[in-house]
C-alpha cells in the first residue's frame, strides 16, 4: 500500500506542475468562446498556419485531458501517437467538434470544455 501511496503523491504532483506550466502558457492569452454560450472556450498557445478544417475532414491531433485540478485522465502524447477522427460526425465530444472547427492547421489550444459540450 505504501508504494501505491507513493505513486499517488508522485501523480498528483506532477498533475499540480504541469497545471501551473500550462497556466504560465496562456497567462494573459483571451479566451474565444467558440460556441458563443461558454461551453467551449479556447486559448490559443501557439498559432497555426494552415487553414481550418470542415465538417467530414479527418483531423489528427495529440492531446492531453485533464479535470480542472489538473489531474490527468487521459492523453495521445503518453501513447505516442496521435488521435484521428472525422470532424462533424459525432465520433468526438461535443467540445471537440466545434473547437477543431475553429483551429487552424498547426494551431495549440487550451480548449476547456463545460459538461453539457462532453
Amino acid at each position: 500500500r505504501a508504494a501505491a501511496d507513493k505513486a499517488d503523491k508522485e501523480r498528483a504532483h506532477k498533475a499540480a506542475a504541469d497545471k501551473a506550466e500550462l497556466e504560465a502558457l496562456v497567462q494573459g492569452v483571451p479566451k474565444e468562446d467558440v460556441t458563443g454560450d461558454g461551453g467551449v472556450l479556447k486559448q490559443v498557445i501557439t498559432t497555426g498556419t494552415g487553414g481550418t478544417p470542415q465538417a467530414g475532414d479527418k483531423v489528427r491531433a495529440h492531446y492531453s485531458g485533464t479535470l480542472v485540478d489538473g489531474t490527468p485522465f487521459d492523453s495521445s502524447r503518453g501513447r505516442g501517437e496521435p488521435f484521428e477522427f472525422t470532424l462533424g460526425r459525432g465520433q468526438v465530444i461535443r467540445c471537440w467538434d466545434a473547437a477543431f472547427a475553429a483551429m487552424r492547421a498547426g494551431e495549440r489550444a487550451l480548449l476547456t470544455c463545460a459538461a453539457t459540450h462532453a
